[in-house]
């Protein structure tokens, strides 16, 4: 594959998925998909449904078809590759899915390793599996660890040698210190605090994670920012909230 396509000075502003809250339908388009409303305000969204299950290379084609050119995708890799198989005898499932999610074509902003909590840092098994990721992607490829061992110094140095953009995860589970960047790019999952998935965000929170961003962009550097708490409809308000604050 070539080389990673970066998206330079972007700020990539999205949710878990595309499902609008009712009471937040009146900030979007009335007519169209549930996506094309959804792609209309944000720039991006994260696919965590193939970490389920698989998809047609079809479904992902007419996702492609539902969105604007500068829109982008990010697609969680499949638990059958990360937590079944911890990421080992890979070919068949990678192969599977590459060819899945490989349909989206360059809308295909980012694929999304998360990692179990119980998975330990191995370096020729990292070495070997992201090594496979990037000959079978050409776009960003974003890894969240969550055993503690993912955050010393080897991890890191084999991370940076495969341009693996390391999570900034909130709450950061299994992370012992602060956060120690891996590219210069950055991919932002919000979950929600105190309770995940649950919990929205303050909006002086916001407001900083908003300032922060503009940081970023304004130096050149992408930052993906996806707000995961959407058990409660909380996801959608707060990326608004961000959104008009960029």
């Amino acid at each position: 594959m070539s080389e990673p396509i970066h998206l330079s000075g972007r700020a990539l502003v999205g949710c878990a998925g595309w499902t609008i809250p009712r009471a937040d339908a009146p900030a979007f388009p009335v007519d169209g998909s549930h996506l094309e409303r959804y792609a209309a305000r944000f720039p991006v969204v994260e696919i965590n449904s193939s970490f389920h299950r698989p998809h047609r290379p079809a479904t992902y084609v007419r996702w492609a078809a539902s969105v604007p050119a500068g829109f982008r995708f990010a697609v969680k890799l499949p638990r059958t590759i990360t937590h079944d198989r911890r990421l080992a005898g890979i070919d068949a499932p990678l192969h599977q899915f590459a060819a899945e999610a490989g349909a989206l074509g360059d809308k295909l902003g980012c694929v999304l390793v998360q990692l179990p909590p119980s998975l330990p840092f191995a370096p020729a098994l990292a070495a070997d599996f992201f090594a496979r990721l990037r000959q079978s992607f050409g776009c960003m490829i974003a890894c969240e660890a969550r055993h503690p061992s993912w955050f010393g110094v080897a991890a890191s140095a084999l991370l940076r040698a495969g341009a693996i953009t390391r999570v900034i995860a909130d709450p950061a589970k299994g992370q012992p210190g602060a956060h120690e960047p891996t590219t210069a790019e950055l991919y932002v999952r919000l979950h929600g605090t105190p309770r995940v998935y649950y919990s929205a965000y303050r909006p002086d929170y916001l407001a900083q994670l908003a300032r922060d961003m503009a940081v970023h962009t304004g130096a050149g550097r992408t930052v993906w920012c996806i707000f995961d708490n959407t058990a409660a409809g909380a996801a959608t308000p707060n990326a608004l909230a961000v959104l008009a604050q960029l």
